[in-house]
């Protein structure tokens, strides 16, 4: 009975460290994230070309590669994804950078960090 009641002791112990740095991992850059200011680029004096950004946060940590072509953003391409990806916030997000032409654009309802670290690298290769 003593080991039964040792062993279950033990294997609670694992599962609350476990947890506890999971909620940890999860939750690291999120204070960060909620800060991030984006600001406008001025597409004027960007050249044509393919510019990589980087934003590093946490779990929010992402590369992307954004196209210009004649002062216009072309094309924006995931390279590294977030930890936890949203296809569909990702393909809405990046319709509203090309549609508005610019990285200070308003975030997709539900995923503000998650949207502001993709704006975020988009503003980084642009600049």
């Amino acid at each position: 009975m003593k080991l039964f009641l040792k062993i279950i002791l033990t294997v609670f112990i694992v599962f609350v460290l476990v947890s506890g740095g999971g909620m940890f991992y999860i939750s690291r850059g999120l204070e960060a994230g909620e800060a991030i200011a984006i600001n406008d680029v001025n597409l004027m004096a960007v050249n044509d070309g393919s510019y990589s950004g980087v934003y590093k946060g946490g779990r929010w940590t992402n590369e992307v590669k954004v196209t210009v072509k004649d002062h216009r953003i072309t094309a924006v391409e995931i390279v590294k994804d977030v930890l936890i990806p949203k296809p569909e916030i990702t393909t809405e997000l990046i319709g509203r950078v090309l549609e508005k032409q610019s990285p200070d654009i308003d975030t997709v309802s539900g995923s503000t960090i998650t949207c502001k670290a993709y704006l975020k690298a988009i503003e980084n290769a642009l600049k």
